[in-house]
């Protein structure tokens, strides 16, 4: 084996030495700090024979800085002196194997230690090697993927249409983890959309029966001020207009104050406008006879600043207040998780999904509820008032979500799955 020396004043000049004389397959087989600068043991060619070459400058002589070269080989003239050239190289070897370790140990702390400067190409490699671990966990989840598929069929199916139905992949794996084995795929499909609407909380009609203080709170366009209309619609069929009144506490929305009033004509109710909800405490407790209050909150954008403090205002406003979460079913899956991170300062008691009749998956939705655990009171549908609105009914929901994607034509990506559940097979197995 032919071994070469480099030094010069830095690991940088050493490593471009390396590059220029053995190219970028040269292996790099030790380094040490001599008098002055490095030293680097590299080789390219491990099936020729030949002696030790030292490349670079003698640092002690030559502190300037420049960069010399010079390469002293073996040149026998007899058989004697051939043994004795192949026999000191061999030596070398053997002594510069034996040292291998320690020298890399040194450059690995040198390297930690930031000792010396990093190499041109470094950032080139750190790039390659992240991307050689993404192909390494992309061909590990391929390859669990494929080992879960063969030994956990009915599994698979089923992550196949959790996925298409838009649920979250860890509410996908859960459900999945607690089906009893050995099912047939039909029973194992119904019980997986059964432990759905099992985890999602409803609650009945209360507000229309019993009444209350409700405030709807929620992003800007979700349908809060129709929702309001389709209730006090509702209520008027059954109760009358006595016994209820509106509200608005949006100040922002251009209108929304006239809205509120037209509103009121239209029913026969009476309707206020505040302009915001500092104003609640005195106009609830003016209102205190009424059992029915629906107030309609401003729609703030999920990340404005001040949406947290008017969320905890409103939640402060009396203790017969109760605040609902409406929340589109036509949002995506991200947008819906935010909105219930954004308004939990309002603390709501419940959620009402609106515009179902706009979603292309309720996947989003479902993980929200199974998630927050809120209890859902109502779902929209359209724009008609009072008659596109029902009370919440899991299975309900549950059927319509299956039946969306199954009208639609949707599949699962095989890649996808891949991705999304490779990493956890080993526990759905």
């Amino acid at each position: 084996m032919k071994l070469k020396h480099y030094r010069a004043a830095d690991m940088r000049q050493a490593l471009r030495l390396v590059r220029e004389a053995q190219g970028p397959d040269a292996v790099i087989l030790s380094t040490r700090r001599v008098n002055g600068g490095v030293e680097v043991v590299a080789a390219v060619d491990y099936d020729n024979d030949g002696g030790v070459d030292t490349y670079g400058r003698d640092v002690e002589a030559n502190a300037s800085g420049g960069v010399d070269a010079r390469t002293s080989e073996s040149r026998p003239h007899s058989s004697v002196a051939t043994a004795h050239v192949q026999g000191r190289d061999r030596d070398v070897a053997r002594g510069r194997q034996e040292t291998t370790e320690r020298d890399f140990a040194d450059f690995a702390r040198q390297f930690a230690n930031d000792r010396f400067e990093l190499p041109e190409y470094g950032s080139d490699v750190n790039e390659e090697l992240r991307t050689l671990r993404r192909m390494l966990e992309t061909q590990l989840a391929t390859l669990a993927w494929n080992d879960l598929s063969r030994r956990a069929p009915v599994q698979t199916e089923l992550l196949k249409e959790l996925t298409v139905l838009g649920l979250a992949q860890d509410l996908a794996a859960e459900l999945v983890a607690q089906l009893p084995a050995r099912l047939e795929l039909a029973e194992a499909h119904r019980l997986s959309l059964a432990l759905i609407a099992r985890r999602i909380a409803v609650i009945d009609e209360r507000w229309l029966d019993s009444g209350g203080v409700v405030a709807m709170v929620g992003a800007t366009g979700v349908g809060k001020t129709t929702l309001i209309a389709k209730l006090a619609a509702r209520w008027l069929l059954r109760h009358g207009p006595r016994d209820i009144a509106l509200i608005s506490t949006d100040s922002i929305r251009i209108g929304a104050q006239e809205q509120i009033h037209t509103l009121g004509r239209l029913l026969g109710v009476p309707a206020y406008a505040t302009d915001g909800p500092g104003e609640l405490p005195q106009l609830l407790d003016h209102l205190d006879d009424k059992r029915l209050v629906l107030i309609d909150t401003a729609g703030y954008s999920q990340r404005d600043p001040r949406l947290a403090e008017e969320l905890a205002t409103l939640a402060a406003a009396s203790d017969r207040l109760e605040t609902s979460l409406v929340v589109s079913a036509a949002s995506q899956a991200g947008a819906i998780e935010e909105a219930v991170e954004r308004f939990a300062p309002a603390q709501p008691r419940s959620c009402v999904l609106t515009k179902l009749d706009e979603a292309t998956s309720l996947g989003g939705s479902l993980s929200m509820l199974i998630r927050s655990q809120l209890p859902l009171a109502y779902v929209t549908d359209g724009q008609r008032v009072p008659e596109d609105i029902s009370p919440a009914r899991a299975h309900q929901l549950v059927a319509r979500a299956v039946e969306l994607p199954r009208k639609a034509g949707a599949e699962a990506d095989e890649d996808l799955l891949r991705r999304r559940f490779g990493g956890v097979a080993h526990a759905l197995a």
